[in-house]
């Protein structure tokens, strides 16, 4: 399609606004990790590492790193084997109700977070709670698998539609159980459909503050939730930012390897 010059201009403006809306209050953070001025200045009083220093020997800091840590690694475990499941029933089997199926499992990350924070909160408060079972971490990597799941799910349905299924059958024809198809052909070629899902949904859980909020403990703290806690307090200030550009990291890095190997897939695919 040809697009005069006026046009081509017109559009890369509108481009470099939008990613400018997106990015430079990123680089801000950053920048005032590294700000000698307590408050959030720009441009910075100075340079120091001193706030690197202070964020490493922080007590709640770390302890709250290491609680969004193991509910991002529970959530994607619960996520890579229910949404792998219910991938594998979608694309693979023809029943009533498949197309309710899969929109029941991707509608949780399309409702807003609160919504979800609510109905969560309602339903431990009221199944859970009588079993003995009260709000900790548990409640917290439930809530959080509930969304993780369809990054998981989309992942491996997306892989299943362009698999052949002569591989499998081949494999089935030469005398192989399903463990064995399932373990020397589909899960080889699922891997990196798997690793994809499993860094996004480790990434989901990892920023996620709305539904944390809901279905955590007084005793549970995440990072998101220790960065918000402490964002007006002015002794932590400079932290919070170090500790904001630190995410701002964990963030870009699944998204980024989750890009890669599903690019490499599909050049190997082809």
């Amino acid at each position: 399609m040809y697009l005069s010059g006026r046009v081509r201009r017109a559009l890369a403006a509108l481009t470099f606004v939008g990613l400018a809306f997106l990015y430079v209050p990123l680089v801000l953070i950053v920048l005032n990790a590294f700000n000698s001025s307590r408050t959030f200045s720009f441009p910075p009083a100075g340079l120091t590492l001193s706030w690197w220093n202070a964020a490493a020997h922080s007590e709640g800091a770390l302890h709250a790193l290491g609680t969004s840590i193991r509910a991002g690694l529970g959530a994607t475990a619960v996520a890579l084997v229910l949404g792998t499941m219910a991938a594998f029933a979608v694309q693979r089997f023809d029943f009533f109700g498949r197309s309710t199926i899969s929109f029941l499992v991707v509608l949780p990350i399309a409702l807003p977070g609160i919504v979800t924070g609510l109905a969560l909160n309602a339903a431990f408060s009221n199944v859970l709670s009588p079993l003995g079972i009260g709000f900790g971490l548990t409640t917290v990597i439930i809530g959080h698998a509930t969304f993780c799941i369809v990054v998981v799910y989309n992942n491996v349905q997306a892989r299943l539609r362009r698999m052949s299924g002569s591989l499998e059958e081949a494999s089935a024809d030469l005398g192989a159980t399903g463990w064995q198809t399932f373990r020397l052909v589909t899960f080889p070629a699922l891997r990196g459909a798997l690793l994809a899902g499993a860094l996004l949904a480790f990434g989901l859980s990892f920023d996620e503050i709305v539904v944390t909020t809901f279905t955590s403990g007084p005793a549970v703290q995440t990072l998101p939730l220790w960065i918000f806690g402490n964002l007006f307090r002015p002794n932590q200030a400079p932290v919070v930012n170090v500790v904001a550009a630190v995410l701002i990291g964990f963030a870009i890095l699944p998204v980024w390897l989750a890009q890669r190997l599903g690019d490499d897939a599909a050049s190997s695919r082809f």
